[in-house]
C-alpha cells in the first residue's frame, strides 16, 4: 500500500507492548456506522483465541524468532522496484525473488505454484481455503539517503529496529506469514481449511496483471491482506492523481528584476517529497532573510542556501512518508512555496507553479484552498491532497498532485470541482497545459465473516480492548480478493515508514506480528 511503522526481546509478553489508545470518539463512529453489518457477532471480539491457537502462537515465536530474520534478510536483498526498461519476465531481481521464495518453501516444506506476476505458497489439502495476500515488490529508493545499502537487512545502526526498503511494505509481512505457517505445520493441525499464501509481483506500480490472473484463477473464499494496520481495515481511500504542466514562460523581466528560475522536487507519486529546490535569480541579501524568517517558523524542515554570483538556490529537506498519511510526513515542496510565500512572484514557469501551489495547496493536507473540493466523511476521515512530484519537462514544469478521497463525494463532482478551480486560476494567471484529473472510488467491505476472529486476536495480544474495523487512506489488494480485509503489520497510531527513506519494522512488531497471524491462522482454518 499503502500504502504504513514504528514498532528487542525474544519473547514478546502481552504485557510488555505499549500501544497508543484508540481515539474513542472514532470508534463510537465506527461502532454506529457498522452497528447493522457487525452487532450480531461483536461479542465474539471479547472471546480469547482458542488454547491450540495461542500454544501455536507463542510456540512460533520461541522457535523461528531468528528464522524469521534470515528470511527477511534474504528477501530485502532483492531490488524488486519495478523497472520499465525491463520486462517484468526478464527481470532478474524479480526472477531472483521468486527463486527465493520457492527454495524456502521447499525448505518449509510448502507446496510453491509461480504464475508469473502472482506465486502462490501452499499448505493442506483441502477445496476451503483461507488465503494471506501479500506483495514481493518495493517502491522506489534512493540509496544516499540510507546509512547502508537499503537492500542489506541493517540490524545493527538502530538497535531494535530492522532497516531496509520492504521490511515494512510488504517483505516483513511475507515473512511472518511463512513462520506462521510454518508452526500450525510443525504442530500437525487438524485443519478443514488449506492456508495459501500469495506473494503478488506488482502491488506498487501495476495491478492489471493481477485483474487478468484473477479472471483465470479461482481465489481462496475468505482472505486477509497483510499490507496496511490493524485492528481490521474494512474501507479504503480511492485513489486520485490531478496532473498539469505549466508552459514554458517568457514574460519581459527587466535585466535586473528579481525571478524564480527553477523550481522542483519530489521522486515519486504515493510519497510524501522530503526534497525540494529554487532558484532565484538577481536575489538580494534581503531576500534570502526573508525566506529564513519564513523558513524558520516551520517544524522539521532543513534549508541550505548557497550564492552562485546573482542567484541564490536553496534546497530544502522534510520528511517523507507514505502519501495516504501526509500528515506522517513534511511536504518539502508546499514548506519551500510557504518559504517563498512573503510575495506573489513574476510568472516565470518556476514563479507560476511556485504561486499556484501557495494559492491552491498552500501546506494543509486536506485541499481546503482548492476551490469546493474539500470534503470529510465521519468514517472515512478527509480527502488529502499533496503536492508529490515536480518534473522539468521540454514543455514546462509538471506537477503531480495526490488524492486521497473518501466516501461522500461523487467522481464526477469532485473532477468538476477541481477543474473549475484550475479554470478560475489559469484565468489570472497563465494556462496550464496537459491537465488530467484520474478518480478512483473508495472501498468498503461490510459483512467479512472473519473479522470478529481478528478483532479477537488483536485485542488478545496487544491489551486493546473493543477493538473496531477502521478506515485508511491507502489502497491495497483488498478490494480484489472475496471476503478480505487487512489485518497490519502496522499499529494503530503509529508512523507509517513504507514509502519513506527510513523504512522499518521493529523486531517485537515483527514478532508480534508473528504471533497474531499464526493465531488467527489457526483459528480460521481450523
Amino acid at each position: 500500500m499503502l500504502e504504513l511503522l514504528s514498532r528487542p526481546a525474544r519473547k514478546i509478553p502481552v504485557a510488555a507492548v505499549h500501544l497508543p489508545q484508540f481515539n474513542v470518539m472514532r470508534l463510537s463512529l465506527i461502532a454506529a456506522v457498522f452497528a447493522g453489518t457487525l452487532s450480531a457477532t461483536a461479542s465474539d471480539a471479547n472471546n480469547q483465541p482458542s488454547i491450540v491457537a495461542q500454544q501455536t502462537a507463542s510456540y512460533a515465536v520461541k522457535k523461528y524468532d531468528k528464522d524469521i530474520l534470515k528470511t527477511l534478510a534474504g528477501m530485502v536483498s532483492f531490488n524488486t522496484v519495478a523497472n520499465p526498461a525491463i520486462a517484468f519476465e526478464k527481470n532478474p531481481a524479480h526472477l531472483g525473488f521468486k527463486k527465493y521464495l520457492k527454495s524456502e518453501a521447499a525448505r518449509l516444506g510448502f507446496d510453491f505454484k509461480d504464475d508469473g506476476y502472482v506465486v502462490v505458497i501452499g499448505y493442506g489439502n483441502s477445496d476451503e481455503r483461507v488465503g494471506v495476500i501479500t506483495h514481493g515488490d518495493v517502491q522506489p529508493v534512493d540509496p544516499s539517503k540510507w546509512k547502508q545499502s537499503p537492500f542489506k537487512l541493517n540490524v545493527k545502526s538502530e538497535p531494535g529496529r530492522l532497516l531496509g526498503r520492504g521490511t515494512e511494505d510488504d517483505k516483513g509481512p511475507i515473512a511472518s506469514g511463512l513462520y506462521a505457517m510454518k508452526a500450525i505445520k510443525d504442530k500437525k493441525l487438524a485443519l478443514r481449511k488449506r492456508i495459501e499464501l500469495y506473494v503478488y509481483m506488482a502491488e506498487e506500480s501495476d495491478w492489471a496483471p493481477l485483474e487478468a490472473y484473477l479472471k483465470t484463477h479461482t481465489p481462496p473464499q475468505m482472505n486477509i491482506t497483510l499490507d496496511a494496520e490493524y485492528p481490521v481495515v474494512i474501507a479504503e481511500k480511492g485513489y486520485g492523481t490531478v496532473q498539469f504542466t505549466v508552459p514554458t514562460q517568457d514574460p519581459k523581466i527587466a535585466t535586473n528584476e528579481v525571478h524564480l528560475s527553477a523550481f522542483g522536487g519530489g521522486f515519486f507519486g504515493s510519497q510524501i517529497p522530503e526534497d525540494a529546490y529554487v532558484s532565484i535569480r538577481n536575489a538580494t541579501p534581503a531576500i534570502e532573510q526573508q525566506i529564513k524568517q519564513r523558513a524558520a517558523k516551520q517544524d522539521k524542515m532543513q534549508y541550505s542556501f548557497s550564492w552562485h554570483e546573482h542567484e541564490l538556490r536553496i534546497k530544502a529537506r522534510g520528511v517523507s512518508a507514505h502519501s495516504s498519511k501526509p500528515e506522517d510526513g513534511v511536504n518539502a515542496i508546499a514548506m519551500l512555496a510557504d518559504a517563498l510565500y512573503f510575495r506573489t512572484w513574476q510568472e516565470t514557469t518556476a514563479g507560476s507553479m511556485v504561486n499556484l501551489i501557495n494559492e491552491l495547496l498552500g501546506t494543509s493536507l486536506y485541499g481546503e484552498k482548492f476551490g469546493k473540493a474539500a470534503y470529510h466523511d465521519s468514517f472515512m476521515g478527509s480527502m488529502s491532497m499533496a503536492p508529490t512530484v515536480i518534473k522539468q519537462t521540454t514543455e514546462g514544469i509538471q506537477l503531480g498532485i495526490n488524492i486521497r478521497r473518501p466516501q461522500g463525494k461523487e467522481s464526477a463532482q469532485l473532477q468538476q470541482e477541481i477543474q473549475e478551480t484550475l479554470t478560475a486560476w489559469q484565468a489570472k494567471h497563465v494556462p496550464l497545459h496537459n491537465v488530467s484529473v484520474e478518480l478512483s472510488d473508495p472501498w468498503i467491505r461490510k459483512d467479512a465473516p472473519q473479522v470478529p476472529t481478528l478483532l479477537s486476536v488483536f485485542s488478545h495480544y496487544t491489551g486493546i480492548k473493543n477493538a473496531q474495523p477502521i478506515a485508511v487512506g491507502g489502497g491495497t489488494n483488498s478490494r480484489m480478493f472475496p471476503n478480505a480485509v487487512s489485518f497490519g503489520p502496522s499499529m494503530p497510531g503509529m508512523v507509517y515508514s513504507g514509502h519513506s527513506e527510513h523504512e522499518f519494522i521493529t523486531t517485537k512488531q515483527l514478532l508480534l506480528n508473528l504471533q497474531m497471524y499464526t493465531a488467527v491462522l489457526v483459528e480460521l482454518a481450523k
